[in-house]
């Protein structure tokens, strides 16, 4: 089907299970975020769905997660672009603290204000207004062509890479966005018009 873009947020990464601020440091997946990588390609799989192209982060976990959805659709050696421009939200003085020791040492307020607000950005670290100011233009200049171009296009990034990029595409305000929450390994398929507007959404739950 032309105009299709399947955004993927990666498996369960080994820091999401410890309840770690993770954002740029490179982790790898848990057994739980394989199985929620194998069983996104399947959900695909399901639907008929192939690739001419995907893009990717520069975090394994992502990285990962691609391969594995790729490998389960038998497109292994597909084109697979990696850029950072994909890459999670950087966290900055948080990356690497569980979520209750940030709590206790800065409050629950102010920790609740940098996970959820769009514009405030966490000490050393990027608000997702920050991180959508490298994904939007990547999107339109690197990858939109494709898609509008016919080809079938898979992108496995982050949590909020992914929904700086749906902030776009559904034209969502700050204040929708930052209450959007994307589960690991759920693909979203989303038929582009020839006009770049959105024909069709769909989350491929079950």
């Amino acid at each position: 089907m032309p105009r299709t873009l399947v955004l993927v947020r990666h498996g369960q990464s080994e820091w999401n299970l410890k309840n770690l601020f993770t954002g740029w440091r490179d982790v790898g997946l848990t057994d739980k975020g394989r199985e929620e990588a194998r069983a996104a390609g399947e959900k695909l799989k399901a639907r008929g769905l192939k690739f001419d192209i995907a893009y990717t982060s520069a975090l394994t976990r992502a990285q990962k997660t691609c391969e594995i959805i790729l490998d389960v659709l038998g497109q292994k050696g597909l084109r697979t672009v990696r850029d950072q421009a994909l890459n999670e939200r950087d966290y900055g003085d948080l990356s690497g603290l569980n979520k209750d020791d940030a709590r206790a040492k800065w409050g629950e307020e102010q920790v609740h204000v940098w996970r959820r607000s769009y514009d405030v950005q966490p000490p050393g670290g990027e608000s997702l207004r920050d991180t959508g100011a490298r994904v939007w233009p990547y999107y339109l200049h690197e990858m939109q062509p494709h898609v509008l171009g016919g080809k079938t296009m898979l992108v496995v990034a982050h949590g909020n890479s992914l929904r700086a990029l749906i902030m776009a595409l559904d034209g969502l305000s700050p204040d929708e966005i930052v209450k959007l929450e994307l589960a690991t390994g759920l693909p979203i398929v989303y038929r582009l018009n020839a006009d770049s507007s959105v024909a069709s959404k769909e989350v491929l739950e079950g």
